[in-house]
């Protein structure tokens, strides 16, 4: 049976590479210089450092155009609320989503049910297993979650004939 697994997960590399460069380039902006503005990375959480929420709007937004030059998708990114750290300061914490929620899943298994085409869709853990009897049934299971689920940046991994 050919099947294909749904998942959602950044490449940690990719932004890894875009948070050195986001700070690079902070470093060296003429707005930035003096100030405490940067950008840390800790395993999936990113926090954003700045003089002042205006700072910290421009510092996320470099970053931001950093991660999608690298073909990461901004959809993985779930921005904390702004907090006041002493003085003037503030920062905002930015969690890196990994990994399908449980609902978004159910989502994802009833649009392939309701579509009638002949596949079988099953949750494994933070992924959706796709299996069908031809290929061409699972190429279109691909264009149909493509086109339907918008609001996650959806991946096709583990294709097996």
């Amino acid at each position: 049976m050919p099947s294909f697994d749904t998942v959602s997960e950044a490449n940690m590399v990719e932004v890894k590479n875009a948070v050195d460069q986001a700070g690079k380039e902070i470093t060296t902006r003429f707005d930035f210089k003096g100030s405490d503005a940067r950008v840390e990375q800790k395993e999936r959480d990113l926090t954003a450092y700045a003089d002042s929420e205006f700072q910290l709007n421009q510092v996320l937004d470099v970053l931001t155009n950093k991660l999608v030059k690298r073909n990461v998708d901004v959809r993985f990114l779930d921005r904390g609320k702004i907090e006041k750290i002493g003085g003037d300061k503030v920062k905002q914490v930015v969690k890196i989503k990994n990994g399908i929620e449980t609902e978004a899943a159910k989502k994802i298994v009833r649009i392939l049910k309701d579509s009638k085409l002949k596949v079988q869709a099953s949750i494994q853990g933070d992924a959706v297993r796709v299996t069908g009897a031809k290929r061409d049934d699972l190429q279109d299971a691909m264009a149909l979650l493509r086109k339907e689920v918008a609001d996650l940046p959806l991946e096709f991994n583990n294709f097996r004939d």
